[in-house]
């Protein structure tokens, strides 16, 4: 289990487990393993489902897999062939889920939409935007997923909505179905890890997020706890998680072999993707700092949790450039709605949810 899949790039969002009825049917909870056994074939019979999701939900092994965080800003690329992509700072601008409907609005639909997001984004209602408050909102439409899966998970394993959340009531939300398993099935593995070392995993976890040590979590504890590659104080258990993941044969360094088959599990006899070869290249020219053939803990942390790049900071100052036809460093409402196309394509994205959702921002 390991980090890599999708956005959040969680140790835990490769678990999708069928969680019972008394809370959500959805194979996509990042961290819910909260299945409430119901006797033995109950188990038994979700244990069965939960293996044909795996399998489902395995990426093809010509996709590649990452573990970086703090990436850029859309699963576009920024240039394709030195040609600018708009598409890149649609999904900047609006988030990737609205930037996905585009073409359901005509230009003057759009436009008025856009000029609603324009309000909200100039937070000191002067008129202008600046970079800092296009950066701003840029974060802020990153981050939205984030504290969308926080409050769904805090109020399914907190609902009473306490202000702290325990560690003994989570486990018992979560690993829970333990109790009711034969000591066979419990040293079972999936993915590597048996049910007992995803618990003592998530505990340690736990305790880092934990900071006033009172031995439960607040929802920002929460929050760090879930994501922990969003928290500074968080990074060091992300490192280690990973090494845990790669490190197959536990000598305390992740070798070229174990850094291309955590990325790529293609058979010897199969042809190997071109990307393959390029993180080849890139372990020996840029991850392993000290040419030694291993990357250390310090060469993984530079890896996964790059140094600083502020990307959003970066995508306001792109965006200024583009729309700013005055080169007074800041955009009016009437600039960026003449390059409305900059911002939200052709075809605008449906807002009707979005503009409900950040009326909170």
């Amino acid at each position: 289990m390991g980090l890599g899949e999708g956005k959040g790039d969680n140790p835990q969002d490769g678990w999708c487990w069928l969680v019972s009825e008394q809370f959500s049917a959805t194979l996509s909870l990042p961290r819910a393993k909260r299945v409430d056994f119901k006797g033995r074939m109950a188990h038994r019979t979700l244990l069965c489902l939960l293996l044909v999701a795996v399998v489902l939900a395995k990426p093809a092994d010509e996709e590649k897999k990452s573990r970086v965080h703090s990436e850029k800003l859309s699963d576009e690329e920024h240039f394709v062939n030195d040609e600018h992509n708009v598409d890149y700072d649609h999904e900047a601008f609006l988030g990737e889920d609205e930037a996905r409907t585009f073409d359901q609005l005509t230009p003057e639909e759009s436009k008025d939409r856009l000029s609603k997001i324009v309000d909200k984004i100039d937070l000191d209602h002067d008129g202008t935007v600046t970079e800092t408050e296009l950066k701003t909102w840029i974060e802020y439409t990153q981050k939205r997923y984030i504290t969308e899966d926080v409050k769904r998970q805090w109020s399914a394993n907190n609902p009473e909505n306490k202000k702290t959340l325990y560690w003994p009531d989570y486990k018992a939300m979560v690993y829970g179905f333990m109790d009711n398993m034969d000591p066979s099935e419990l040293d079972d593995d999936a993915e590597g890890m048996t049910y007992a070392e995803m618990m003592k995993r998530d505990q340690r976890r736990w305790e880092m997020a934990d900071k006033d040590n009172d031995g439960g979590l607040s929802l920002e504890e929460f929050t760090d706890f879930l994501h922990p590659e969003e928290a500074e104080h968080m990074q060091s258990i992300v490192v280690t998680e990973t090494m845990e993941d790669i490190d197959k044969d536990k000598d305390g360094k992740i070798s070229l072999k174990e850094y291309i088959g955590d990325m790529y599990r293609g058979g010897d006899d199969e042809f190997e993707p071109a990307w393959v070869s390029n993180e080849r290249d890139q372990f020996r020219e840029f991850r392993d700092k000290d040419g030694d053939g291993y990357l250390d803990t310090e060469e993984v942390k530079g890896w996964i949790i790059p140094p600083d790049y502020n990307h959003s900071e970066a995508e306001a100052k792109h965006l200024i450039y583009e729309a700013d036809t005055d080169g007074d460093k800041v955009l009016t409402k009437e600039e960026i709605l003449n390059k409305y196309d900059v911002f939200v394509g052709s075809q605008a994205t449906d807002f009707g949810e979005a503009l409900v959702r950040h009326d909170e921002f």
